[in-house]
Order: C-alpha cells, then structure tokens, then sequence
C-alpha cells in the first residue's frame, strides 16, 4: 500500500491518494451488492447455511478495507502524529484496533 497520505489533521480528515480512494469505494459498493443480495436470500427463504456463508464473505470484505484503512492510518496519521510528539494517538489506535478486533 503506498504510503503518501496527508496526515490526519486536526478537523480529523485524511486526504487519501485518488488509488487507494477508488480501491476503497470499489470494495465497499461490493460489499454494499453483497448485503443487498443477503437481504433478498432472506425474502426469498433461502437455506440458512447459505445465508450464513454470505454474511461470512462480508466480514471478510469488510475486513479487507478496514485492514487497508488501518495500514494507511498508521503509516500517514499515527507516525505524524508521534514524530510531533502527540502520543495520545498511540491510546486512539489502541481502542479502535480493540473495536475491530470484537
């Protein structure tokens, strides 16, 4: 993953390469399609084994962007934010590694 984010300021924005931007949006309009599509399994009475396996593959695609997310964050925001001596961000990323790792 390139690594030439702006940092997170202090309004608490990132300005992401337009590459990785577009990879993110590209996973996360797939991820929408899957939910959409677990939705009408659900109308349609479909097996619930396969239901499951579904909301299995969207975990993991959610996954996938929150560990492209976490990477860009802790190369551009979190290195930034410690080279200026705020180590605050060292608890910040603590608590949301331990949100996406329930």
């Amino acid at each position: 993953m390139e690594d030439n984010h702006q940092c997170c300021s202090t309004d608490r924005s990132t300005e992401r390469p337009d590459k990785i931007k577009s990879n993110l949006i590209s996973r996360l309009n797939r991820v929408e399609g899957q939910v959409r599509g677990i939705r009408g399994m659900v109308e349609k009475d479909v097996y619930c084994d396969d239901i499951l396996n579904q909301i299995a593959a969207v975990q993991s695609a959610l996954n996938a962007v929150g560990k492209m997310l976490l990477e860009g964050h802790m190369k551009s925001c979190v290195m930034d934010r410690i080279q200026q001596g705020d180590h605050e961000v060292i608890d910040e990323l603590l608590k949301t590694m331990n949100k996406l790792m329930k």
